[in-house]
């Protein structure tokens, strides 16, 4: 388990890159208009499969929300 500040909010989460946070989390990383960020840092899309997570990190995903 990697403990990490997802959005604000400290977890704990069996994900060791940010392809597996995603999908741990039901996120399609396919999705359009999703970006990542590991403390402060955008990862880009690419990426995400071989970036690696570590214990402490502040993760933020974003992604647009309907509504008004």
């Amino acid at each position: 388990m990697t403990r990490l500040k997802i959005n604000g909010v400290d977890e704990e989460i069996a994900a060791t890159t940010v392809a597996q946070l995603l999908a741990v989390r039901g996120i399609d990383p396919g999705a359009r208009f999703l970006a990542v960020a590991i403390n402060g840092a955008v990862v880009r899309r690419a990426d995400w499969a071989d970036v690696e997570l570590a214990s402490g990190d502040a993760v933020e995903i974003v992604r647009p929300l309907q509504g008004g």
